[in-house]
């Protein structure tokens, strides 16, 4: 039998709008009189997942949250409560996209400033880091190589990469550290499942869609499309379809202003033999 949880151990309602969910959807269940199982086969989920949403430990997502709307009747309150929750930062959202990272059948990332984790070296990722406020460095630096065994896995999940101009650019370690990544993003662009691109710094290119910032879409069997996006020390992980729309919106957007596959790696090759 499951060890009771103390109150200290569960979500609390005014802390945040998601434990507000785990709580609500614990306490619909209960009224209803169903069971964890029971509510797994109306989510088609397992009931351990059920019990892990209901301790705040994963969160309902836009899909399960319609699902619960259309059986239980609840005038689209969950579907609105998941979008509400979804617009705010959270410091915890990255690591709710690193999970889904594992899951994804496709990603498409635009970065502005920096070559993202999962192309990086270890030494690029190290000096990155290390600039960084974060209290552990080493432990992170493992992790980011961890996440990148997913690129090799069978069958790998298909990887679109668009960067800036700047950051190929930008000098991060030592030229040596610079060469050596730039030279790991000619590599990886010869491989089927990644393709890489480069938005060019030029008048004719001028302004776009991607200086607002970073951000990356992940597509999956189970879960669907979702967007990330980070700020300092927090984040925005988004499933809401009308939003996730619109990253996708300025993905092909940006992607109108990037060259295509030869020019960029051609792009790349004349940076990394200027860095010397």
């Amino acid at each position: 039998m499951a060890r009771k949880r103390s109150p200290e151990e569960l979500p609390n309602p005014k802390a945040s709008m998601w434990d507000f969910i785990a709580v609500y959807l614990r306490a619909l269940r209960v009224q209803k009189g169903l069971s964890g199982e029971a509510l797994g086969r109306v989510l088609k989920v397992s009931k351990a997942k059920v019990s892990r949403i209901e301790v705040g430990k994963e969160r309902l997502d836009w899909k399960q949250a319609e699902i619960l709307d259309k059986a239980w009747d609840t005038c689209d309150l969950f579907t609105l409560l998941v979008w509400y929750a979804s617009i705010g930062h959270d410091p915890q959202w990255f690591a709710q996209y690193v999970e889904l990272e594992q899951r994804a059948g496709m990603a498409k990332i635009y970065e502005a400033n920096v070559i993202p984790g999962l192309l990086q070296t270890e030494d690029y990722a190290r000096a990155l880091i290390l600039s960084g406020i974060e209290p552990d460095p080493e432990k992170v630096v493992i992790e980011r190589m961890q996440r990148q065994e997913l690129l090799t896995k069978k069958p790998a999940p298909h990887l679109t990469v668009i960067l800036s101009q700047n950051a190929i650019e930008w000098p991060v370690g030592s030229p040596e550290i610079m060469r050596a990544q730039l030279s790991r993003l000619l590599d990886v662009a010869e491989w089927q499942n990644i393709v890489l691109r480069v938005v060019p710094r030029s008048w004719h290119v001028g302004a776009h869609a991607g200086l607002s910032g970073s951000f990356q879409l992940l597509n999956g069997d189970d879960f669907g499309e979702v967007a990330y996006t980070e700020s300092p020390g927090a984040g925005r992980l988004v499933s809401s379809p009308p939003d996730v729309r619109s990253y996708e919106i300025r993905y092909e957007r940006i992607s109108a202003k990037a060259l295509i596959e030869g020019p960029s790696s051609d792009l790349v090759r004349k940076v990394m033999e200027a860095f010397t």
